[in-house]
């Protein structure tokens, strides 16, 4: 019961801002077509916030399969990171409860997972437990923005779309244990806001990814040197 406890204690801020965000999803969803039937569908199966928006915002009739396979490619590049970054402190779930651990795995309940490896050994319990509640959260929120997007009205104008961001942020800070870690985050922010500036978006993603790894490695080549 106490990882029970832990799990959703730890997921319950998470799951709140995602909230709007979710009807946001479900709601311009909706305007561009698609029923409400069809984004609860999409957030149970696909459950990929960054890479919904980016397919709602480029949903045309026909629809541009090609476009949004890209988009969702890149956006979602970053999922292979986080696993791998996650798999050697999944010791003690089975592979099964890895991949459906994984299917739900987001940013948010990724870095409180990295949270939580730094203080106790990440149980079956926990992983799942915080990863369904925040799937069955999405799911059930963009259904709600799809069926009553109307009376929401846009979310954005009370900054609700900023919640994630900000609670992801306060995360990340909490992972900096130094000087290097930090660094390292604020290499890959920086490259990845010019990367969004130059390029523009989704390719942000993988630049902020790319540009988080080469510090990494250059701050272990200096620790190697060191010793």
């Amino acid at each position: 019961m106490s990882e029970w406890r832990a799990a959703l204690v730890d997921i319950t801020p998470a799951m709140v801002a995602g909230m709007p965000f979710a009807a946001l999803c479900g709601t311009l969803a909706v305007t561009k077509g698609l029923s409400p039937a069809e984004v609860f569908a999409m957030s149970l199966l696909v459950f990929a916030g960054g890479a919904q928006f980016a397919a709602i915002e480029i949903w045309s009739s026909p629809v541009p399969v090609f476009a949004i396979v890209v988009s969702t490619l890149l956006i979602n590049s970053r999922h292979v990171l986080m696993g791998t970054s996650l798999r050697p402190k999944l010791h003690a779930l089975s592979a099964p409860q890895r991949v459906l651990g994984c299917f739900m795995l987001a940013d948010e309940n990724w870095a409180l997972a990295e949270r939580r490896a730094t203080m106790s050994t990440i149980s079956a319990t926990y992983f799942l437990v915080m990863g369904i509640a925040f799937w069955a959260s999405w799911v059930v929120w963009s259904f709600v923005g799809a069926l009553l997007g109307p009376v929401l009205e846009d979310p954005k104008r009370l900054g609700a779309d900023f919640a994630f961001v900000a609670i992801f942020v306060a995360l990340i800070v909490s992972l900096c244990t130094g000087p290097r870690s930090a660094g390292i985050v604020a290499a890959s922010a920086v490259t990845a806001a010019l990367a969004r500036a130059l390029i523009g978006s989704p390719w942000h993603v993988p630049s902020g990814a790319v540009g988080g790894i080469v510090a990494a490695a250059i701050v272990h080549t200096d620790r190697r040197g060191a010793r």
